[in-house]
């Protein structure tokens, strides 16, 4: 890019020691980074204001799923990126594919590992190009032995942990199958560009999640529709039906704050959420969905015991018995405990 002219920057590049990465930079202007104290120890962040002010063409940002220092403008160094884009200027980025959340839970069964830091789905949905670095897990683990990852004395730790040949295999075919996604979508948005064709209509694959107040299974339900409403490029909602016994003078604190974690995870993840009020779910979920065009609803198994059900009756059973034509997606909680 700056052979063609263009003004490119360093708002953050995380070198880790490595010499090839170190003089792939060489020669770029480095915007300085912002040093925060936090705990009695100081820690270097990217400067956004800096960054705004020099207002550059381009800029270079690693690690787009990292925690920023509390205290910092944003959360996320993703949150960083976005305000970047606002601006006006142009962010590469790079992010590692087991930092998607919507693979969050897919990740946690294959590697037995859980990855705190996310990205949601839709900020690198809005990426215009999306290039996948593809190496192969013996090559990659070649590049580790070699100490161009991580230092020596880390080395040993992670070749029999996460970097496993089996491990880098299974994210290898991850991020195979994530860009193969995003090219389907852009071929079909430059092949409907081309023919001169509206953009399409969003109704007819709506998609709406029925999310109970405190099911310890939410996270993976909703990122189980934020996939599929990734890969049918359409919208959906999330949506939470209070009934008179969940109240807010009525139910548990710590219900309660499950709740609210959820809808803000729901949220972060482009739903848009929407409350209802009623006495009845099943009925209060086939009309919004009539209301608002939806033609699949999602919603958890059923963790409510045999008798429960026979005795105060299933939203799932009343779901499956609709009479609108909705169709109704089942989400297998069991099996999937600590696996």
């Amino acid at each position: 890019m700056v052979a063609r002219g263009v003004d490119v920057v360093i708002g953050f590049i995380e070198a880790h020691g490595r010499a090839d990465t170190a003089a792939l930079v060489r020669g770029l202007e480095v915007i300085p980074r912002r040093s925060v104290s936090y705990r009695g120890v100081v820690l270097e962040e990217m400067d956004v204001d800096a960054i705004v002010a020099r207002h550059p063409q381009v800029a270079l940002v690693d690690e787009l799923a990292h925690t920023n220092v509390p205290g910092s403008k944003h959360l996320k160094r993703w949150e960083d990126v976005l305000e970047l884009l606002e601006t006006g200027i142009d962010v590469v980025t790079a992010v590692n594919v087991q930092h998607l959340e919507s693979l969050n839970d897919i990740v946690a069964r294959a590697l037995g590992v859980t990855v705190r830091e996310t990205v949601p789905d839709w900020v690198v949905a809005r990426a215009d190009q999306v290039v996948n670095i593809d190496l192969a897990a013996e090559d990659l683990r070649q590049r580790l032995v070699e100490g161009k990852i991580y230092g020596r004395d880390k080395i040993p730790s992670a070749l029999a942990n996460f970097f496993t040949e089996e491990n880098l295999t299974t994210l290898r075919e991850l991020a195979l199958r994530e860009v193969a996604s995003s090219v389907d979508r852009a071929r079909e948005d430059i092949v409907r560009r081309a023919e001169g064709a509206p953009a399409p209509v969003r109704t007819a694959d709506r998609i709406v999640v029925a999310m109970a107040s405190d099911p310890p299974q939410t996270a993976m339900l909703l990122r189980k529709a934020s996939r599929i409403a990734g890969r049918l490029n359409t919208d959906w909602y999330c949506v939470y039906v209070q009934t008179p016994d969940e109240r807010a003078d009525r139910i548990d604190a710590t219900v309660q704050r499950h709740l609210v974690d959820n809808i803000q995870l729901a949220q972060s993840m482009g739903a848009d959420v929407v409350k209802l009020e009623e006495a009845a779910v099943a009925p209060a979920i086939c009309r919004f969905a009539r209301e608002h065009g939806v033609s699949l609803v999602i919603v958890g198994q059923s963790t409510r015991s045999r008798w429960h059900q026979l005795l105060h009756g299933s939203v799932v059973d009343a779901l499956l018995r609709n009479d609108i034509g909705l169709d109704v997606l089942v989400v297998a909680f069991r099996g999937r405990e600590g696996k």
